[in-house]
């Protein structure tokens, strides 16, 4: 994939019935199903059955089994409630009749309120002094590790810029947080909010989970840990566009018994508090086979 329509296109899913849909895969260089995929394929199955124009605002959910990209996935939601304010949403993704993932979505209608939101770090530079997953690959292609440079060659519709940039060659630990500015590659234009959260939904499994690794750098990595998101939660608070770049600033405050947890902030450009998101996820060590 290499354009927001392309992706939007992936996202979309066939109508099999009133209450069941249907969805493809796509790699982003795992040999399963990328968790952000159904995720956003299970909220635009999700709104599909929302009638009375209510918004997403929260979603609740376990990752249950690796999902076979060659497979295509079926979503079946039940239409828990619609009630005078919120709507609740339960969605099941299946391939071959075995459940792979569930969620619970909540859709609240437009309504006024107090206001208040925490601020962006302002003192972070800015996209335009960083360089971007494409743009360290073409510099650093040579050097970096194979499992580092073949995640870096998959297409991808988003572009990422990390502030603190690792040195893949230099074993040691980090401090509990990340910051990384994204932005679609090619213009989304007149999407309304429930296909913007689609996409947000998409990307906020991007980046999170490895920030756990970051305090465990100088022995722990791709190479040598298991890796797998557990459960995700997400939660919607403004509008917002994509004409500009975004921060994902995420921090992890724990990680014990093999299992990685790590939260995030989304914000726009101009200070913006997007969305919220918290995930814990399989951080097990390898055994090396004795030979």
């Amino acid at each position: 994939m290499k354009s927001a329509n392309e992706l939007l296109e992936l996202l979309d899913l066939k109508t099999i019935d009133p209450s069941h849909f249907e969805g493809i895969s796509k790699t982003i260089g795992s040999p399963h199903v990328f968790g952000g995929q159904v995720l956003a394929q299970s909220v635009n199955a999700a709104y599909k059955t929302i009638t009375n124009g209510r918004i997403l605002h929260s979603l609740h959910a376990y990752f249950l089994e690796a999902g076979d990209l060659n497979v295509p996935i079926v979503f079946e939601v039940n239409e828990v409630r619609d009630g005078g304010s919120f709507s609740t949403r339960r969605v099941l993704a299946s391939q071959n009749g075995k459940a792979i993932f569930i969620l619970a979505a909540s859709f609240h209608k437009e309504e006024e309120g107090p206001d208040h939101q925490i601020e962006m770090n302002t003192s972070l530079k800015q996209p335009e002094a960083l360089l971007s997953w494409t743009e360290m690959l073409a510099r650093y292609g040579s050097v970096l590790p194979k499992i580092t440079k073949h995640f870096l060659e998959i297409e991808r519709p988003i572009e990422f810029k990390p502030v603190e940039v690792i040195n893949p060659l230099k074993q040691e630990n980090l401090p509990p947080y990340s910051n990384i500015w994204f932005k679609l590659k090619t213009p989304l234009q007149n999407a309304d909010l429930a296909t913007k959260q689609q996409i947000l939904t998409y990307i906020s499994d991007y980046n999170i989970l490895a920030a756990a690794l970051l305090p465990h750098a100088s022995k722990a990595h791709f190479g040598n840990t298991q890796m797998a998101s557990l459960d995700h939660s997400m939660w919607f608070f403004r509008d917002f566009d994509y004409d500009d770049w975004m921060l994902y600033s995420i921090e992890t405050p724990n990680a014990t018994r093999a299992r990685g947890f790590a939260k995030g902030n989304i914000f726009s450009r101009d200070g913006k508090l997007i969305a919220c998101v918290a995930q814990e996820g399989l951080m097990r060590p390898m055994v090396k086979k004795s030979e």
